[in-house]
């Protein structure tokens, strides 16, 4: 993942983590935050409760590729993603649906939130 495309500092992840809009699906919860810039970042918080390090690891890669590849043409939005436990059992296909499926519909929610 190129870095412009992802969350490096801890005080980017505070702001996400303090005023954000956050959804939950079984899998995994997304919390989106508008930021000023014209692509988006990604971060991932990944628990040692998950598993060992190359567990977390490995869930992580495929969490950036799919990021990567998929959602790149989103504009102005910190997006901070955090696994539950069960998915470092998920093939690569299974992890992109649901992920899929939790943006999907944090963003659908998002533009209900922000037109009100």
């Amino acid at each position: 993942m190129e870095k412009r495309l992802s969350l490096k500092k801890d005080k980017d992840f505070k702001k996400v983590y303090k005023k954000n809009f956050a959804c939950y699906n079984r899998d995994f919860t997304v919390l989106v935050r508008d930021n000023d810039l014209k692509n988006p970042r990604f971060g991932f918080t990944i628990s040692k409760k998950i598993g060992k390090a190359h567990s977390r690891n490995q869930l992580k890669r495929k969490l950036r590729e799919i990021a990567r590849i998929n959602y790149a043409n989103l504009n102005g939005v910190d997006i901070v993603i955090i696994p539950k436990k069960h998915t470092t059992e998920f093939d690569y296909q299974r992890l992109k649906s649901s992920l899929g499926h939790a943006l999907n519909q944090a963003f659908r929610k998002k533009k209900i939130f922000y037109a009100k």
